[in-house]
């Protein structure tokens, strides 16, 4: 387990490079996260959206499309010449549940349409345990959850979210059936709270003792996460 100082050092050993970027569900918790800390950062952004009327002023190029019934066109003309692809695509409803799927599926297409590989997209800490054609007989519980996590908090997440999660469960699988370089966040619990950059990741597992982190470091992760290559085809938890 790596606490984030540690792990940005390794990033900052080299100047930042200014990156052409795609953010998709760019309006959501995190995608406005994303959005906002890569125009920061003076990224070249494109950010994919369902109502651009929520983003009235921004600097960044804006398309608009509904990835629960994607435009094949369209998302291939978001991911064209990106550097990197971020993604934070989930259900805010039970009616939505499968967005994160279909959309991810398109964005894949669109990726491998255009020569695009590098993507890194939001999940959540649970999903380890959840079952999906790809991986039908999960374990009962993933190793960096103590025991509040394994016999209350978890079990009672799946059954609050369980579509939700299904989606999840489901669009991580199409990621590792590609042969594109994805990453995997999986976050706890999501607050409003401000960056810290003082968050915890775990390869592979969820990170002990992590109960919740804020967007915003999430969103901080996801970008550090596209130019760091020990993160590739990697499932990381993190956690404040």
């Amino acid at each position: 387990m790596l606490r984030f100082p540690y792990y940005m050092g390794y990033l900052t050993g080299r100047q930042e490079q200014q990156m052409k970027l795609t953010i998709f569900a760019a309006t959501g918790g995190i995608g406005r996260q994303l959005l906002e800390q890569a125009v920061t950062a003076g990224h070249d952004v494109t950010a994919v959206v369902r109502n651009p009327k929520k983003l009235t002023g921004s600097p960044a190029r804006i398309l608009t499309a509904d990835l629960a019934a994607p435009d094949p066109a369209v998302i291939e003309s978001a991911v064209l010449g990106a550097d990197g692809v971020l993604s934070g695509l989930g259900a805010s409803s039970t009616a939505e549940a499968g967005v994160a799927r279909r959309g991810t599926e398109a964005i894949i297409a669109a990726m491998r349409a255009t020569g695009v590989r590098r993507i890194v997209v939001v999940s959540a800490a649970p999903i380890g345990t959840v079952p999906s054609p790809s991986r039908p007989a999960p374990p009962r519980h993933d190793p960096g959850d103590g025991f509040f996590m394994r016999h209350l908090g978890a079990r009672f997440a799946r059954t609050a979210f369980r579509q939700h999660y299904a989606d999840l469960a489901r669009m991580e699988d199409v990621l590792r059936d590609s042969d594109l370089d994805w990453t995997i966040a999986r976050p706890p619990k999501l607050t409003d709270k401000p960056l810290t950059s003082a968050y915890r990741i775990a390869y592979g597992q969820n990170v002990r003792g992590g109960f919740s982190i804020s967007r915003a470091d999430v969103a901080h992760y996801m970008l550090r996460a596209l130019e760091d290559s020990r993160t590739v085809r990697q499932i990381v938890g993190l956690a404040n």
